[in-house]
């Protein structure tokens, strides 16, 4: 223990409650299409982002999806598309449903921004 913080041979302690990140999260507005396909058909929600990462985003959409629910991002800008899913139960806001999703691989470059230096 040092300073009274215990210290572990596995690595830093992360008290309970406290989020560990696998990237940058940066805030920031991108228009988004969400192509789902459902009983055969797929269907093209649009979206926006509130906050992007590497291995996904925070989105705010009109309708609410389930958790779970597999999915195709396109970034509107650049055309691309990535495989992704919803990571948990939206929440609705006042400005539509903030849903969470995950890309099913990491993709460093989908969203053609710069990330600040983590710390």
């Amino acid at each position: 223990m040092i300073d009274g913080t215990p210290k572990s041979e596995t690595g830093p302690q992360v008290n309970p409650g406290e989020e560990r990140r696998r990237s940058q999260r940066v805030l920031i507005r991108f228009e988004v299409a969400l192509h789902i396909v459902t009983q055969g058909k797929e269907s093209r929600l649009s979206a926006h982002t509130i906050s992007v990462n590497d291995h996904g985003a925070l989105l705010s959409c009109s309708r609410d999806l389930p958790a779970g629910t597999k999915l195709e991002i396109e970034n509107t800008r650049t055309g691309e598309r990535r495989p992704c899913r919803i990571v948990r139960r939206p929440r609705e806001t006042p400005e539509g449903y903030q849903i969470p999703v995950e890309f099913e691989a990491a993709a460093p470059g989908y969203w053609h921004i710069s990330f600040p230096p983590t710390a």
